[in-house]
């Protein structure tokens, strides 16, 4: 099977290799608008996508087993392409991808970014408070529009965050004889929904009052939606620092509080991946609008009551308790959903659940720690420390050699 690439400028823009692969096919799958796009004289028969067509995709690949079929796809079939879905159905072996110049590729011809220093998000099929996460003061981004409503509705997120001030340039049409660009800033954008195949470009600027997110674990407690069930800024960085997070990982967030340890998981690599289990329905509420606030929105909220909640949960790499230690059952439940290499990190500020986690560092072994930090506060006309609740850390990872029913 043959993967052809096609731009905004069509066949004309085909080599021909690509060329002969159409022409040569008894079927050709794709878009409304890639089909569109071939001449009268391709004889195969032309099939659109259906939708949603993930589902329906093996079906209708069996469905013309024995024919010639090529697959029409947007540029670069492997770039936020179908060629991923097709890889993951039949195999590499099984397609010739035959890749056209990215959209990625030619936004950056056209305004001279090098593309190994522009990062880019994609909004198609996916929530637009995913590119809160990649908002950074002097940052370029490219952003892959879902339709000609989306610069109208990355504009409304930019203003919403602070960065107001951000230069937008919307790319629509690239390489095709309609190619045309349109210059503003989020502040001011006001244009209706333009072409539907369009490129964002960005360069980051934030007002001078915006809360400044860092990429790294520790954000300010202020960038969070709390009702004082937050896990404090130094504290988290501590926490995120031995979970360790790592490229794909799967966290679970036990007793979400806030949501602050899953969403800086999420935060550390696009890949990441977290749910959190809260047992208050207010609470998890308050944790969905933190991961979208913060650019995470694919962060999972399972509402329900520990251990009872983790039935059926997919297997963690990491798993962090934040509250509800003591419950009968718990540690247990969550020592065991973990696989050999996991880590399991359990913080404290009570003296029960502190003899908890000593008897299981006892048994297991892991680091046991007291973090205490401590705010220089106002007294009379001077200065002095005022101490925060101490908190005590039990860390550990689950050896290979290690069977939960022998070790408690």
């Amino acid at each position: 099977m043959a993967v052809v690439g096609i731009g905004a400028d069509g066949w004309a823009g085909l080599p021909d290799a690509a060329r002969s692969a159409v022409l040569e096919a008894d079927v050709v799958v794709g878009g409304e608008r890639h089909l569109g796009l071939l001449p009268s004289g391709c004889a195969g028969r032309r099939v659109p996508w259906p939708s949603p067509l993930r589902p329906a995709l093996r079906g209708l690949l069996d469905a013309h087993t024995g024919r010639r079929i090529v697959v029409l796809a947007s540029g670069d079939p492997m770039f936020y392409g179908i060629g991923r879905a097709l890889t993951e159905e039949l195999g590499a072996g099984a397609l010739r991808v035959l890749p056209h110049p990215s959209s990625v590729s030619y936004a950056c011809a056209r305004l001279g970014w090098p593309v190994e220093d522009t990062e880019t998000v994609t909004l198609v099929g996916r929530p637009t408070a995913r590119l809160a996460a990649a908002l950074h003061d002097g940052r370029r981004l490219l952003v892959l529009s879902a339709d000609g409503a989306t610069p109208a509705a990355v504009a409304a997120l930019l203003r919403d965050h602070g960065f107001g001030p951000s230069r937008m340039r919307v790319l629509e049409q690239l390489g095709g004889p309609d190619e045309d660009c349109l210059d503003g800033t989020a502040d001011t954008w006001d244009r209706p929904p333009g072409d539907p195949l369009n490129v964002i470009a960005l360069e980051c600027r934030s007002t001078p009052d915006t809360v400044r997110l860092g990429a790294v674990p520790g954000l300010p407690d202020e960038a969070y939606e709390s009702d004082g069930q937050l896990t404090k800024r130094h504290v988290r960085a501590a926490t995120l620092g031995v979970l360790a997070p790592a490229p794909g990982e799967l966290l679970w967030d036990v007793g979400g509080g806030s949501g602050s340890i899953a969403v800086e998981w999420l935060r550390t690599h696009p890949s990441c991946r977290a749910l959190t289990v809260e047992r208050d329905p207010v609470r998890a509420g308050r944790i969905a609008r933190n991961a979208d606030r913060l650019g995470v929105p694919a962060l999972r909220v399972v509402t329900g009551r520990a251990p009872d909640a983790l039935a059926g949960l997919p297997v963690p790499d990491a798993v962090f308790i934040g509250g509800g230690l003591t419950a009968p059952g718990l540690l247990d439940a969550c020592w065991d959903a973990l696989p050999p290499g996991g880590r399991l990190v359990a913080n404290t500020v009570t003296l029960e659940s502190e003899a908890l986690l000593t008897e299981w560092y006892r048994r297991l072994g892991g680091e046991l720690v007291r973090l205490a930090v401590a705010h220089a506060v106002p007294v009379g006309g001077f200065t002095g420390w005022r101490q925060a609740m101490p908190v005590t850390q039990w860390s550990v990872r689950k050896a290979p050699s290690t069977f939960s029913g022998d070790n408690r």
